[in-house]
This record gives C-alpha cells, structure tokens and sequence, in this order.
C-alpha cells in the first residue's frame, strides 16, 4: 500500500501558549484588530464594519482538546486552569486558550476575557465607538466578550472566564483574580506568571 503524506497534527495544550500556531494562522505586524469568535452576521446597530470570517484552524485531535470541566452540578467551585505566560505574553495566551475552548466546542457566549492591563485590541476597537454600543454585545451574550478587568463588576456570569494577567500591580491582580473566579460558572482560566496568580488565588493551581 503506497505511503501517504501524513498531515501536521497539531497537539494543543492548555498548560501553555502553543508552541506552533494553527494553520493558517498568521502573525502580521502590527496585530490586527480581532473580530467576534462567532460567524454569526454582525448585529444590528453595530457602527463596526463588517470584519472578515476569522481563519480557518486545525482542530485538535480527539482526546486533546482543552480544558475539560466537570460538569457544574457535581462542583462547588469552578475548576481553575494555569497558562503559564510572562505579562508581555499573557494576552497571546488568552487569545490561544479562546480558540482552544471554541475549537473543543465551548459557545462563543459562554467565554468572557479579562484583561488586567491593556485593553483587548477588540475592545479598544469597540469602545471607539462607544460605551453603549460596546456593553450591548456584552448584554446579548452571543459572542466571546473581551473587558478590562476595571469593567469587571458590570460584567456578568459566563461558564468559563478567562484571565490574561497583562499588567497591573500584585494588588490589582489579588483584587481582579478572586473577582474573576466568582463569575465563572465551571471554568477559570488564567494566563500569566505561575507565582503572581497563585499568590493572588491564595493557592496553588
């Protein structure tokens, strides 16, 4: 039988920034502005152009997807994930672990992004346009929602949230971590230094 090519896999973890990006996925510089997670048509009242599909991506084989949670009802506590990343690296991460959990199958409006430094470049797009129309995606809850971890109190509860430790001193990630795990529903996930985080949670994770 002759030998076929065998495709890449791609083995994706979530104990840290994958080390090769998704096929067809690209760095340019500088980082474009992202759009939804979703490919549902923009919603209405949105003053955004219309931003291209994102890229397609290699799925994770079976058996490796991310971020597995137990189901909600047999926890009390949200499961806590570590993606170790330094600061500069934090928001990549996120960004990756978002695809991982979309690619697993996790809905768009299940996942919430908190950034404890600079703005998600897509939130610093929205918000351009204005606070109003910014939260009403965030209040249709259809869609990955990105917000500043300063937003946090208005931001609502999602199954899983995910946490890019991205700037901010030890006291604004103690104050930003617990908050964090109180709104998620079955899963956080932080992106950052492994001694930060821990310190901030007040346990290991």
């Amino acid at each position: 039988m002759p030998l076929l090519p065998e495709e890449p896999q791609i083995h994706e973890s979530a104990q840290g920034p994958r080390a090769t990006p998704a096929a067809g996925r690209t760095a340019p510089t500088p980082r474009p502005v992202p759009g939804p997670r979703s490919t549902a048509s923009p919603r209405p009242g949105n003053p955004a152009p219309v931003r291209p599909a994102p890229p397609k991506r290699a799925h994770a084989p079976a058996g490796q997807q991310p971020s597995p949670a137990a189901p909600e009802k047999n926890r009390s506590q949200p499961q806590v994930q570590l993606i170790p990343a330094p600061e500069g690296g934090a928001l990549d991460a996120a960004d990756e672990a978002v695809d991982l959990l979309l690619d697993s199958g996790r809905a768009p409006g299940d996942v919430l992004v908190l950034t404890t430094g600079e703005q998600h470049p897509w939130a610093a797009h929205e918000l351009s346009f204005g606070e109003a129309g910014y939260w009403s995606q965030h209040d249709a809850g259809d869609d990955v929602f990105y917000v500043s971890a300063d937003g946090i109190g208005r931001a609502a509860t999602r199954p899983v949230i995910v946490v890019a430790v991205n700037g901010g001193d030890d006291d604004h990630a103690a104050g930003v971590l617990p908050a964090a795990l109180a709104k998620a529903g079955a899963l956080l996930i932080v992106c950052g230094d492994p001694q930060r985080i821990n310190a901030a949670l007040g346990a290991g994770v």
